[in-house]
């Protein structure tokens, strides 16, 4: 296909994709009125225009596909204008032949049912779902056993403060500094995705606040590698064991990850069963 084509192909798809979430979203929903004279579901183009901040002719140029110049705080607008969620937003900004801009740190509350329903089926073995800021958004009975999240408020939540203000946690994992070095560097790959955040960048500011060994190494350059898990947890009776993880991306466009802990004492665990983790 010559690149004129593909790019005639790539603007239709943009006009009807535009159109069709333009359709989608109600008056309502954007503090309009409804009235009883609408001929289109949806919003008008008119309406677009003035809640994106453009004019009319040039909006309805766009949406039609012409060849003409966009900037991101016109795709970005238009995005919150259509209610958008990341992954269209992201396809709206390659239609526009654009590179899509950085996400933000979406802090999700809590899981679908069936996720929820995942993690339950997984325990003994415990699982939790975290964010971008590593947040626990969800868990199943083994990891609540483990971290006590049920007892703990929501701002509590968090594997990094858990185990850099958790005396209690710290002193059954025998290599905390090991453990806490390598999630720290983890967490700070995480914090490239979205490294303006400013969820993201008051949390770090608060824990460099609350801690002088994340402040301190927060500060130096890694040399230790990473890690998303602890690698070993003191049990019922101070019994140690070593831990093997393993991260599932729950939704990508949302960064929710789901940690897995299995028992490392049955070796590597292929073509094996699912080994369980005793309650500590």
């Amino acid at each position: 296909m010559s690149p004129v084509k593909s790019l005639n192909r790539t603007r239709h798809e943009l006009s009807e994709f535009v159109r069709q979430r333009r359709e989608r979203v109600t008056p309502a929903e954007v503090g309009l009125p409804s009235g009883s004279r609408r001929r289109t579901p949806g919003l008008r183009r008119e309406e677009v225009a003035a809640l994106a901040g453009v004019g009319i002719t040039w909006y309805t140029w766009f949406e039609q596909g012409r060849d003409i110049n966009v900037s991101e705080t016109f795709l970005l607008s238009l995005s919150r204008v259509l209610k958008l969620d990341d992954e269209e937003c992201c396809h709206l900004f390659l239609l526009a032949q654009q590179r899509p801009p950085a996400y933000e740190a979406r802090q999700a509350s809590g899981v679908s049912p069936l996720t929820q329903a995942v993690l339950d089926q997984l325990d003994p073995c415990p699982a939790y779902v975290m964010n971008l800021r590593w947040d626990l958004v969800a868990w199943n009975g083994a990891a609540d056993r483990w971290f006590r999240l049920s007892d703990r408020a929501d701002a509590e939540r968090n594997l990094l403060r858990l185990v850099f203000r958790d005396a209690g946690l710290r002193g059954r994992m025998p290599d905390w500094e090991h453990d806490a070095r390598r999630l720290l560097a983890n967490f700070r790959c995480d914090l490239a995705v979205a490294p303006e955040d400013p969820t993201m960048l008051a949390f770090v500011d608060e824990m460099r606040r609350l801690s002088e060994s994340f402040r301190n190494w927060w500060a130096e350059p890694d040399r230790q590698g990473y890690q998303r898990g602890i690698s070993r947890l003191a049990g019922k009776g101070g019994r140690v064991q070593s831990l093997r993880h393993e991260m599932l991306i729950v939704d990508e466009h949302h960064h929710l990850r789901m940690l897995v802990y299995f028992n490392d004492e049955t070796g590597n665990g292929a073509g094996g069963t699912v080994p369980a983790v005793s309650r500590p």
